[in-house]
């Protein structure tokens, strides 16, 4: 199903060939709705480019243009833009047709690609935190609208469960362990085992080197070290999943580094052979001389003691993802601090010869009410499951106040969808590079761009449905005529435009403000035309804008790993 602003722009570029100029500008959303719902600024650019009035440029456009059937005639505004307002019929037309459409109007993309989305990676023997969210969060949305407009998506969870921290924890676990303290929380035991065995090495050298000796133990493959390694990431893993299945996430794969294990020496053999990697001080580095801003920046991928190294191990993971998984796109999700570290990964990537479409989407930080990276009164990482558990307990009592008749199972069950889709909602809602401060009072409120008020908007609508007391059948033809029903149409009629636009740049908060805008355009609606109670054909036109609004409303929050309650 096409767009109203694919057809324009396929207009506009059908009216600029007829006088023989290239496609220019974009067609956008107008910016204030009171001189339509969009324009473009062809006229302004050609103008610039050509050296002539854009206005007259404009009108100029306007003469070849055809959209008679879409749009009332286009209006010149400003300097030279071309605005556009859609027709009522062309409005009711499309709404109509939302109605049987399972993709509410998106249409498969015509560039599908194979996508490999690697985000979340937590560390084994170590808790997730908050540190985490945005992570998981915006991988997450992102992998849910990439399939939703058609592309092939792998998630892939790449562990940290390899690495010099395990020669401490395994000390640990030979001389430290508590087996009581590991039942009853396995991760804060490992925890415990790493930090009380680092501060022994830290005074007494002969705890270093024993914590050393047991990490060359495992990377050599000793059973018994081996068979510690494996309790502990079957232990984390296990925490992990119960965070997963709480935040209703799922991965295709799980590939932690130790995966790549028997890869990375073949890894570095193949670069030193092709000339990409070289001997320097001992160790094989690779060097972008030619690249300005890495070329003080080598890549070691052996260090002089000869062990490896995560750039090593990452190299090796895109080797897999483009040999081994046959992705054509591969997509990382982490904070910016990496930034240096990938550039180097996807530019050794391209020296061999790798043609995959290589992007690392970084993000921001969560911070406290201080303003300073989000930690507990400890100065400790503030662990996940906390932070969920806070966030369920803080909407149970909101539902109870609000509705103190729901059974506690109910109850329960709202508290999670509430609770858990306010913390998402709050990161993802946000720029992805923006810094936000983490503020309970903010996330859970039903007023304002937060998804208990978006959640609150779709249960209104669950329960206008509950009292027409039988199943509502869309009418054939639907009558709208005030200005609020004509709104609350074109607001949904443009679900299918925002979805794609937010892998552009990798910005679920597009679709969050989208959510919001159509909850607010809902919400006027209510107010000023009655539904129930209007005669017809405005009762089954106006219930049909309720139930596609639900629809969207449902589909939007789903596509950012949200629920909706039936009740609130």
């Amino acid at each position: 199903m096409e767009t109203f602003q694919s057809l324009l722009a396929r207009r506009l570029s059908a009216a600029l060939t007829a006088l023989g100029v290239s496609q220019a500008g974009e067609l956008t959303s107008a910016t204030d709705p009171r001189f339509g719902d969009y324009q473009t600024n062809a006229a302004l650019v050609l103008a610039k480019q050509r050296g002539e009035n854009p206005r007259a440029l404009a009108q100029s456009i306007i003469a070849v243009l055809d959209v008679g059937d879409v749009a009332e005639p286009p209006q010149v505004a400003g300097a030279g833009f071309i605005n556009f307002r859609i027709k009522r019929e062309a409005i009711v037309a499309k709404t109509r047709d939302l109605v049987g459409d399972e993709q509410l109007g998106v249409t498969p993309t015509t560039d599908p690609r194979k996508i490999v989305i690697d985000f979340g990676s937590p560390n084994v023997a170590k808790p997730m935190h908050v540190g985490h969210i945005r992570s998981t969060f915006l991988g997450d949305a992102l992998a849910r609208i990439a399939q939703f407009v058609g592309h092939d998506v792998i998630r892939d969870n790449h562990l940290g469960d390899w690495g010099t921290q395990f020669g401490m924890v395994i000390w640990g676990w030979k001389h430290l362990l508590d087996r009581d303290a590991l039942a009853r929380d396995s991760i804060a035991e490992l925890v415990r085992l790493y930090k009380e065995t680092n501060e022994r090495a830290a005074n007494d050298e002969s705890v270093r080197e024993a914590a050393r000796a047991e990490l060359v133990k495992l990377q050599s493959g000793d059973p018994e070290n081996f068979a510690i390694w494996k309790q502990c990431v079957d232990l984390s893993m296990r925490e992990f999943e119960r965070a997963y299945e709480l935040l209703g996430i799922k991965y295709d794969i799980v590939r932690g580094e130790s995966f790549y294990n028997d890869r990375l020496a073949a890894v570095v053999e193949r670069l030193l052979r092709a000339g990409i990697a070289e001997i320097s001080e001992g160790a094989v580095c690779v060097f972008f001389r030619d690249v300005p801003d890495l070329a003080d920046k080598p890549c070691i991928i052996r260090k002089r003691d000869g062990g490896y190294n995560y750039a090593t191990s990452d190299i090796a993971t895109v080797d897999y993802r483009v040999q081994d998984l046959q992705r054509d796109t591969i997509w990382i999700v982490t904070g910016a601090p990496q930034q240096l570290h990938f550039r180097q990964i996807f530019e050794i990537a391209r020296r061999e010869g790798d043609t995959a479409d290589f992007r690392h989407i970084t993000h921001g930080s969560i911070l406290g009410e201080d303003r300073k990276l989000m930690k507990t009164r400890s100065g400790e990482n503030v662990p996940l499951r906390d932070l969920l558990e806070e966030a369920i307990s803080r909407a149970g009592r909101i539902v109870a106040e609000k509705n103190p008749d729901l059974r506690e199972e109910e109850r329960a069950h709202i508290a999670k969808v509430i609770g858990i889709g306010a913390v998402k909602y709050a990161d993802l809602s946000q720029y992805r590079m923006t810094d936000y401060v983490f503020s309970w009072d903010k996330m859970l409120s039903l007023h304002g761009n937060t998804a208990p008020y978006l959640q609150n908007a779709y249960v209104r609508i669950r329960s206008i449905f509950r009292k027409l007391g039988h199943a509502f059948v869309a009418p054939e033809k639907i009558a709208l005529a005030e200005a609020a029903e004509i709104q609350l149409a074109k607001k949904l009629c443009q679900f299918a435009e925002v979805v794609p636009q937010v892998l552009n740049d990798f910005r679920p908060n597009i679709l969050g403000n989208y959510l919001f805008e159509l909850a607010n355009n809902f919400h006027a609606f209510y107010e000023e035309c009655p539904v129930l109670k209007a005669a017809e054909p405005a009762r089954s036109s106006r219930l049909l804008l309720c139930e596609l609004t639900a629809r969207v409303l449902g589909r939007g929050l789903d596509l950012l790993g949200i629920g909706v309650p039936e009740k609130m």
